[in-house]
């Protein structure tokens, strides 16, 4: 409640959901890896939420009052698990909006190596729903380090004139790709040992690299060590 005050939001567009604690314990440390949403579709495991019902009955009279019509999508616990919707990154997947109206859901490889996840998806797009493919793409790296395809991308929602107001540096282009790859491969470090945290060469390090992407981004000095 206390982020929705801070946000300026109207309480006759929210609605406050408790994450069930059982599938907490069983690894779900963010409710994006046990639901996603886009629009007026919520894509959600079985288990995901306490109190579902009169959850989804609430978001249905709040969307029906602006004009919206909410399409829930329940993954049954009989055919896909939590621990399967865990290990596979289901829900941590990118559910976006294409011109016809329907949905593409964008998925780490780790769903199409689970065979009960694979075969929902499968039956998901044959059947009648929002949701009209499915496209996977391999993110090992990303899912070693706890991120699937959510993490990737920020949602910003703009308009033509807020568009134009934003920094054009910082919009990716295949140049921009390019420039960033050979930023990594000068900055990164390929290993870190406990003793190099010590090393005052690494904080120089870091803010070598960090003043290099500002310029890059075309950010200007936002860092404090690029203000003194």
């Amino acid at each position: 409640r206390a982020v929705a005050r801070l946000h300026g939001l109207s309480e006759a567009g929210v609605v406050y959901s408790q994450q069930n604690p059982a599938v907490i314990d069983q690894g779900v440390f963010h409710n994006d890896v046990i639901a996603v949403g886009n629009g007026e579709v919520l894509f959600y495991h079985q288990d995901a939420f306490l109190n579902t019902e009169p959850m989804l009955d609430e978001l249905r009279d709040k969307l029906s009052r602006v004009g919206g019509q909410l399409r829930a999508i329940c993954v049954p616990r009989a055919e896909v698990s939590v621990q399967d919707a865990v290990r596979s990154y289901l829900f941590n997947s990118q559910l976006l909006s294409r011109s016809d109206g329907s949905m593409l859901l964008i998925v780490p490889q780790e769903c199409q190596a689970n065979a009960s996840v694979w075969a929902y998806l499968q039956r998901l797009i044959a059947d009648d729903s929002p949701v009209a493919e499915v496209k996977v793409f391999d993110l090992k790296q990303s899912m070693q380090n706890g991120g699937g395809p959510a993490c990737l991308r920020l949602r910003v929602a703009l308009n033509d004139t807020e568009l134009a107001a934003v920094n054009p540096g910082v919009i990716m282009t295949a140049p921009l790709y390019e420039t960033l790859t050979q930023w990594v491969d000068r900055h990164y470090r390929d290993r870190m040992s406990e003793s190099d945290l010590a090393d005052p060469r690494l904080l120089d390090e870091c803010r070598a690299a960090l003043d290099e992407l500002t310029q890059i981004l075309k950010l200007g000095a936002v860092y404090p060590f690029q203000l003194n």
